[in-house]
């Protein structure tokens, strides 16, 4: 970081990784702009930041909606812009076999997980580029790179967003624009596996049932903020992160 302070854009911060990410970054003294589409789970988060050393700013923000994405930008670039962007925002809708898939849970993860973050992405590189040592960080996940049965959707979405970010930063390197990629394995948060079960808590529980320790929104957090905190000509280009129980995509240890 340079000894200004460092400025960032935060999507999804209204629970899970994205908010643990943006408390993060709040308490290592950034201006956070923290974005998601619950204006009350923003609120308590601004409330939360406010002993921190740094600043967060909140911006009710949907990352599918176009017209959204441009207001956010206005006020953004209305108090001071942002050298960083995090794209966190995303989700998995859905566990059916492709047989049995519904093709809106695909539309909305494909909207969400890899539309949302090209819609940011677009909007503010310009701004990324004027800065002369932006930074941006997709969270993408293991599913994006291995497959497994039941996934398929969110598989695609993740494959998707992972070559999005491979080809961003073949391209945005002549910027000085780094790239940065994070792919967590089986992270237990309070709602995506919940959302993913379309509200049954009971399969939601069956995800991590005798997982001794999975991985947590601040676990996640902590590699994001190392990440992004590191001096700009250090590119961490893809890191993958998994408990320890999880040797790979197929193989969970469930011995608790």
């Amino acid at each position: 970081m340079t000894s200004a302070q460092p400025s960032a854009l935060v999507t999804g911060a209204t629970s899970g990784i994205g908010r643990a990410t943006a408390r993060h970054l709040v308490s290592d003294g950034w201006k956070v702009f923290a974005t998601g589409r619950r204006a009350e789970n923003l609120d308590t988060l601004a409330k939360e930041c406010e002993p921190l050393p740094g600043t967060l700013i909140s911006v009710v923000t949907d990352v599918t909606d176009a017209t959204s994405i441009d207001e956010l930008y206005e006020t953004v670039e209305a108090q001071g812009g942002v050298d960083t962007i995090l794209n966190i925002a995303g989700g998995a809708m859905g566990a059916e076999p492709i047989a049995d898939a519904n093709i809106s849970d695909w539309e909305w993860m494909i909207e969400t997980n890899v539309l949302g973050s090209l819609r940011v992405i677009q909007k503010f590189l310009p701004m990324l580029r004027a800065h002369g040592a932006g930074t941006i960080l997709n969270l993408t996940s293991t599913a994006g790179v291995v497959a497994y049965e039941g996934g398929a959707g969110y598989n695609a979405a993740k494959f998707g967003q992972h070559a999005l970010t491979g080809a961003l930063r073949l391209e945005e390197a002549e910027h000085n624009i780094r790239v940065i990629e994070v792919l967590p394995g089986l992270v237990k948060t309070e709602e995506f596996a919940v959302k993913r079960m379309r509200g049954d808590e009971s399969k939601a529980a069956n995800v991590y049932a005798g997982v001794a320790e999975p991985l947590t929104a601040e676990d996640v957090a902590d590699v994001c903020a190392y990440a992004v905190n590191l001096p700009h000509h250090i590119n961490l280009d893809e890191i993958v992160m998994r408990p320890v129980k999880q040797a790979a995509q197929h193989k969970l240890i469930r011995d608790a």
